[in-house]
Parts: C-alpha cells; sequence; structure tokens
C-alpha cells in the first residue's frame, strides 16, 4: 500500500508543478483512454551484463515503490508465463506484471497493471529494449496503459512517468557500479 498512497501524491505533485512547467518530454501521448511513457539511458556495460540485472528488479527497483516498503520482496520469474511478483510480509502476494516476451540481451516485455493501476479498469504493457552501442548499451522502457480511469490520464501519465524514470535511473546506476 506504501506504493499506490506514494504513487498518488506524486502524481498529484507532478500535476500541480506541471501547471507551470511544460509537459514531461518522455510522456508520449496521453487521450482520454489511456498513454505512453518511455524512458532511456546509456549505460558503459554489454547489453548480456545489463540485462542481467535487468532481471533482478530487487536489487534495483525502489522500495518506495512497493506495497510492502522493501523492493527485497520482489521477484521475477524470466520466462513467458512468470510473474514479476511481490511478497508480502503477512504471507499474501502481488502480482505487478507477467512476462510475455523475453529475448536474453535485447527485449523483456511484460503485461499488467503496475501498483495504483490495478485498482482501475486498465491493463498496460511494460517493454524494456536493450540496443548494443559502441561504447556500452542503450536501454529503453516504455509502458503504455489502456482502458479506463475515473480522473483521466494526465496525472496518471506524468507520475508513471516520474517513477519509472527513478527506476532506469537505479537501473543505470547499479549495473556502472
Amino acid at each position: 500500500m506504501i506504493w499506490a498512497k506514494q504513487w498518488l501524491l506524486c502524481c498529484g505533485v507532478l500535476w500541480t508543478l506541471s501547471l507551470g512547467q511544460p509537459a514531461a518530454a518522455e510522456v508520449q501521448s496521453v487521450g482520454a483512454n489511456g498513454f505512453e511513457v518511455r524512458e532511456t539511458v546509456h549505460v558503459a556495460a554489454p547489453a548480456d551484463k545489463a540485462f542481467a540485472v535487468l532481471l533482478q528488479p530487487a536489487r534495483w527497483w525502489s522500495s518506495e515503490h512497493t506495497f510492502s516498503g522493501s523492493a527485497a520482496n520482489l521477484v521475477l520469474d524470466a520466462r513467458a508465463g512468470g510473474c514479476w511478483c511481490e511478497n508480502l510480509p503477512d504471507g499474501g502476494s502481488v502480482e505487478h506484471l507477467h512476462v510475455v516476451y523475453i529475448a536474453p540481451g535485447k527485449a523483456l516485455r511484460l503485461r499488467g497493471a503496475l501498483g495504483p493501476f490495478q485498482a482501475l479498469g486498465v491493463e498496460g504493457s511494460l517493454s524494456w529494449t536493450l540496443k548494443p552501442s559502441a561504447n556500452g548499451t542503450d536501454i529503453s522502457v516504455s509502458y503504455a496503459v489502456g482502458g479506463y480511469a475515473k480522473d483521466g490520464f494526465d496525472g496518471a501519465a506524468k507520475g508513471a512517468d516520474h517513477v519509472l524514470g527513478e527506476q532506469i535511473e537505479r537501473l543505470r546506476k547499479l549495473i556502472e557500479t
């Protein structure tokens, strides 16, 4: 529940701040029925190393954006049909996303509704792509969400962009250390 409360707070704060600033550059589109956000970083590491770290969200995802309050409770079963899940302290669990496509060193695609989106009538596709470059790897993450949200998707898109931007930066730092 920590993640849900913080996400909603983040959405409200970002919406308020955006009133006097241009829209976040990484929000690709927002409509009445959904949104897409995209973040990209460059890492000074080969794609296979970067991909291996990507598959360990407990090491790089922020504890502030979990239901349990601890990223150590995150697990990813990296195979088609596998779960990106979180174990809860009371013996419960959360399915954040499930794996629909995995190409080692190249791509990971998951489906589902992250955090507070689980309480809405939406579905999402979280896609990670890794592209080798001369001096490392470019990693991109996009999250496309579609469905129904009573209050629309403007604040949600900005909040999702902020949260995913934080996570991809944490992933970059871990890969490069």
